[in-house]
């Protein structure tokens, strides 16, 4: 009978002190702990430990360099949550090669982008190796046509290339571990580059400051491979302080969010991450009253990273799962970025949610986080942010106006950290690394934040602030008052502004409707258009879309840029009547020659 790995250790805990990844590998080796996967039933269906891991990755390697592969190329792998991937890019840390994750994510009907976003990363990583499963392998041949890649199969055609007889060289502490490519949420995903110094820095961080892993933690996850929380996280994380882990599918937690709490019950795991939509959408699926379902006692680290992050849901969450004996103390919300391998910041463990309260008003005029006091005001009237910890240690934060000038605490600004756990840059991206990150080390995030009491605030993206008559409006505000509409569902709505005839910025708030009902679907307008000018004091366009229209990233979230772009897009095509728009990405000319053409 098929038994998932113990979660004894069977060694002495080290929290990630080696020089490289396969040296950690080399030590959980020597254990009895491992990864297990599961099916979208709660069956189990393998178990990889570590020792058998170190076997295979070492057999991969030596396939691998028997390719005659030049040192540190890369080798792009489809990360599925399948045993697949981690032989592969095990694999690649003991030939000295760099592995490059890949999205494994189509969406309906999205064949031809799918295939299109592969190629470009394809291409843009340089790869001469490209590997994925027989489900995928179908878009990655689509993908690669044509390209220069030295070899291209699945991981078990991989194994079946003959053993070099050359000895292994594992990839040094100063050589890239892997390249991480972001998610894209603000523009196409960019090959951050890892040095395997640089993520044994950060895990240790995780793993001692940050988790606080302990003898008898086991770790659980949905997250996918190719995001950085997933990866880093829950791939690296784990094997670097030799926790089990126990993996759920990302597709089949989306059709069966409970399956996440089922298995930390039945395994009683102790440490699991997710984005807040996660916990959202386990909400909406078990209902108002789902009583104690679960046993969740055994949950201590209940992560959550976002930009920012809302608290009003998590709270909800932890009031649901309550009688399953969760406790809203384990929640800890950090922040991080695939720029800094993971992690930047964490609060202590066992506190739960910190919530800054703060008056809207200075906020939107000038910037400034002034604290309210708990009795001051109702919590409808107060903007609520979450306090994400202080920086790791050996890392430095600032807070920047646009001049450069360091701002003080509670002055919202450009966050800026520097530590040994940031990227070398992004790779092949020279000019634009210089944009990011600077000769001193200093790395623009492109997050807005504020410092509180030490801790990092964070308010949103820069690049998303909607900026309306000297107010700034973040999209979120926005967003959350379209959530709230009883019609329409979380993630469904994104909202940025465009730029009218003479200057003026206009707010745009795109909606996916599931109604037909023309009366219902102007109640919606009116009524979500009414709340945002009572609540935020501005006017705003409201376009109503059909499900699955509006763009999200690798990671789940939405793309905001992107969405702007296909919404200038319909309205160049006159799918859409906003008259006066001008374009201020250059792309709306483009279109509108094009749709132009298309209608001749």
């Amino acid at each position: 009978m098929l038994e998932a790995t113990p979660t004894e250790q069977g060694l002495a805990l080290r929290y990630g002190d080696f020089a490289t990844l396969h040296e950690a590998l080399e030590y959980a080796a020597l254990g009895k702990t491992g990864y297990n996967f599961y099916t979208a039933k709660g069956k189990l269906g393998y178990a990889l430990s570590y020792t058998e891991l170190r076997e295979d990755a070492i057999a991969a390697a030596q396939r691998l360099v028997g390719l005659n592969l030049e040192r540190s190329a890369k080798v792009a792998v489809v990360a599925e949550t399948d045993p697949g991937f981690m032989r592969l890019f095990y694999g690649c840390q003991y030939a000295g090669l760099v592995p490059v994750p890949l999205p494994a994510s189509v969406r309906l009907g999205g064949h031809k982008a799918y295939v299109e976003q592969l190629r470009r990363l394809l291409t843009k990583c340089q790869a001469q190796v490209a590997v994925a499963s027989q489900i995928f392998l179908p878009f990655l041949k689509e993908a690669a046509e044509g390209l220069a890649i030295r070899f291209l199969g699945t991981p078990d055609e991989l194994l079946k290339l003959p053993k070099t007889k050359t000895p292994l060289q594992p990839s040094g502490p100063d050589e890239l571990a892997y390249l991480q490519y972001t998610s894209g949420s603000t523009r196409f995903p960019r090959g951050v580059m890892i040095t395997n110094r640089t993520v044994m820095n950060n895990l240790g961080h995780i793993i001692r400051n940050g988790a606080k892993v302990r003898p008898g933690d086991r770790a659980m996850s949905w997250l996918p491979f190719y995001h950085d929380m997933g990866l880093v996280g829950f791939v690296l994380s784990p094997m670097a302080s030799q926790l089990s882990v126990d993996y759920l599918c990302t597709q089949d937690f989306g059709m069966r969010p409970r399956m996440w709490l089922t298995l930390i019950s039945e395994n009683r795991a102790t440490i699991s991450f997710s984005p807040p939509f996660g916990y959202e959408l386990c909400m909406q699926r078990l209902g108002e009253a789902p009583g104690a379902q679960f046993d969740l006692s055994s949950w201590r680290v209940a992560g959550i990273g976002a930009e920012p992050i809302r608290p009003e849901p998590l709270q909800r969450f932890a009031e649901m799962m309550a009688p399953s004996g969760f406790d809203k103390n384990a929640f800890l919300a950090c922040y991080g970025m695939a720029e800094c391998s993971l992690a930047i910041s964490f609060p202590p463990t066992g506190e739960g949610l910190q919530i800054d309260r703060v008056d809207p008003e200075p906020l939107a005029q000038n910037q400034r986080a002034v604290q309210l006091p708990p009795a001051a005001t109702s919590p409808t009237q107060a903007k609520m942010f979450v306090k994400c910890g202080a920086p790791l240690p050996d890392h430095e934060i600032e807070v920047r106006d646009p001049s450069g000038r360091l701002l003080p605490e509670r002055h919202v600004g450009s966050l800026f950290v520097r530590g040994p756990s940031v990227m070398s840059g992004y790779f092949g991206e020279e000019a634009l690394t210089r944009e990011v990150l600077s000769p001193d080390g200093w790395l623009n995030t492109g997050d807005l934040a504020y410092i509180a009491d030490g801790s990092i605030v964070i308010t949103g993206r820069q690049k998303d602030l909607i900026i309306i008559n000297g107010r700034n409006i973040w999209p979120q505000d926005l967003e959350q008052i379209a959530e709230s509409q009883p019609t329409v569902r979380m993630a469904d709505a994104s909202a940025f502004p465009v730029t009218c005839a003479g200057g003026e910025d206009k707010t745009v708030l795109v909606i996916e409707c599931r109604e037909t009902s023309p009366e219902t679907r102007e109640e919606l307008r009116n009524e979500v258009r009414r709340q945002v000018l009572q609540e935020l004091g501005i006017d705003c366009f409201i376009e109503l879309v059909p499900r699955n229209t509006l763009p999200r990233t690798t990671s789940g979230k939405l793309a905001r840029s992107q969405a702007k772009r296909d919404f200038l897009q319909r309205v160049a095509e006159g799918k859409v009547a906003l008259p006066g728009i001008r374009d201020e990405i250059d792309c709306l000319p483009q279109l509108a020659v094009r749709a132009a053409a298309a209608r001749a």
